[in-house]
C-alpha cells in the first residue's frame, strides 16, 4: 500500500528513533481505508498516536514528559471526582473515530461521567509539541462535551455548544462541578508527584 511505503521512509524512522523525545508529521490525501491500515500497524507502538482529520493524518511522538504530565492531570481530576462523589470511568487513550464525519484519535487521558458510554464526556490533551491538525475539529465531530487542554503551564477548558457550532473556552466545567482549574495547575510537577497527589487530596478535603 503506497501510505505505508511512504510513511517507511525517513520521516517515520526519525519518529520511531528513541533518542527523539517528541516529533510529529503531517500526512496529506489519506484515505479512511487507509488510516485505518495505519491504526492496525502501528497499534503496538503505545507511544504514538495518530489524528485524523478529513483526509489530513498527524503522528505525533509522546515524550517522557508528556505521560508523566498527562499521568498526573488524571490522577489528580481521579482524586477530586473520588472526593466529590462523582462517578467517573476512566477510558484513557483509546482510539476514537467516526467514518462519517472523516475523524479519529486518541486522546491523552478520557472519561464517561456517570456511566459508560460509547464516546467519552471528557477528554484531556497535553501539548508540548504542536501539531499542525486542529483537534478540537476532530473531537467536534466525535461529539464529546468537554476537552481540557494542558499547555504552557496552565489549563484551558472547552464545552461543546453543539456539533454544528463546536466548541467555546469556558471557565467551569460542568461535569466536574466546581474544580479550580487555576488551583489544579499548581499541581501539576512531575518531579514531585507523590507529593502532589498528597497535596492535592489535602486541599480538596479542606
Amino acid at each position: 500500500m503506497k501510505v505505508t511505503l511512504d510513511i517507511a521512509s525517513s520521516d517515520l524512522k526519525k519518529l520511531l528513533n528513541p533518542m527523539i523525545t517528541e516529533n510529529c508529521i503531517t500526512l496529506n490525501d489519506i484515505s479512511w481505508h487507509e488510516y485505518e491500515s495505519l491504526l492496525r500497524i502501528f497499534r503496538d507502538k503505545p507511544l504514538l498516536r495518530l489524528s485524523y482529520l478529513e483526509g489530513d493524518l498527524e503522528i505525533m511522538t509522546n515524550s517522557p514528559e508528556h505521560e508523566m504530565i498527562k499521568t498526573l492531570i488524571g490522577r489528580l481530576i481521579e482524586i477530586y471526582a473520588l472526593e466529590k462523589g462523582i462517578d467517573l470511568y476512566g477510558c484513557g487513550s483509546a482510539t476514537y473515530k467516526k467514518e462519517a464525519k472523516f475523524r479519529g484519535l486518541e486522546p491523552d487521558e478520557s472519561y464517561c461521567v456517570g456511566n459508560r458510554k460509547d464516546i467519552p464526556d471528557l477528554a484531556i490533551e497535553v501539548i508540548i509539541t504542536s501539531g499542525g491538525i486542529d483537534k478540537l475539529k476532530i473531537y467536534q465531530g466525535l461529539n464529546i462535551p468537554e476537552v481540557l487542554f494542558w499547555q504552557e503551564e496552565k489549563f484551558t477548558l472547552y464545552g461543546l455548544i453543539n456539533e454544528l457550532e463546536g466548541y467555546q473556552e469556558i471557565e467551569q466545567s460542568q461535569l466536574l462541578p466546581e474544580l479550580n482549574l487555576k488551583q489544579l495547575a499548581q499541581y501539576i510537577n512531575p518531579a514531585e508527584e507523590p507529593e502532589m497527589v498528597r497535596a492535592y487530596r489535602q486541599t480538596i478535603r479542606n
